[in-house]
This record gives structure tokens, sequence and C-alpha cells, in this order.
């Protein structure tokens, strides 16, 4: 059965759908990146460090994940997510790190 709401890496449109899973931190984060255009550096961390946290490299057509969709799976994630808000906070700043290291690598080309 094919799921309308599998992607191959996270989207960046189920962003939104993440407020209310977690703290009132984790909520502005989300509120944060979603005022910005989705190719910022933040929209960019933010993708990356949810493909980390849900596991989206590995996911495929007959995996559990990919029948949930990529919305309740991302919910899922954060929901169960064992950590704290702030550990959520630096796992996003490292991924800041990771996308601004890739671009400058990319722009010295």
């Amino acid at each position: 059965m094919y799921q309308q709401d599998a992607e191959l890496l996270f989207p960046e449109r189920v962003i939104p759908e993440l407020k209310g899973t977690r703290d009132e931190d984790w909520d502005e984060l989300v509120d944060m990146v979603c005022d910005q255009e989705p190719d910022s550096v933040d929209g960019l961390a933010f993708s990356l460090m949810m493909m980390r946290i849900d596991g989206c490299m590995t996911c495929h057509a007959g995996s559990h994940r990919a029948r949930l969709g990529c919305t309740a799976c991302a919910q899922q994630s954060i929901r169960r997510y064992k950590g704290s808000d702030d550990e959520l906070l630096q796992k996003f700043a490292e991924a800041q790190e990771d996308v601004v290291v890739y671009i400058d690598k990319m722009q010295s080309r």
C-alpha cells in the first residue's frame, strides 16, 4: 500500500505539525524555524536533525515508518525521544554547525 505522506527524506512541510509534541522550548524552536525560508541554515539544520532522529536514511517503502507516513513518524519520534528538550536543542545546534560547514565547503570549491 502506498502512503502519500511518505517521502525519501524529512519534508519541511511536517515541521509545523511538530508543535505541541514537547515542551515550550521545543515549540519555540519549531516556531522560529517555521518563520524562516525552508532553505535557510536553520530550516536545513532542522530537517537534518529530524532525519537523524527519525532514521530517514534507513526508511524504505516496506518499513513500518514509511507505512506511518512522515508526519506520524516524526511526531512519534519526537514524543518518544528520551532526552530533554535541551538535548534536542543541542542536536539542532550540532546540525546547524554541520550545515554551515557543508555550505562553506561547497562555496570554496
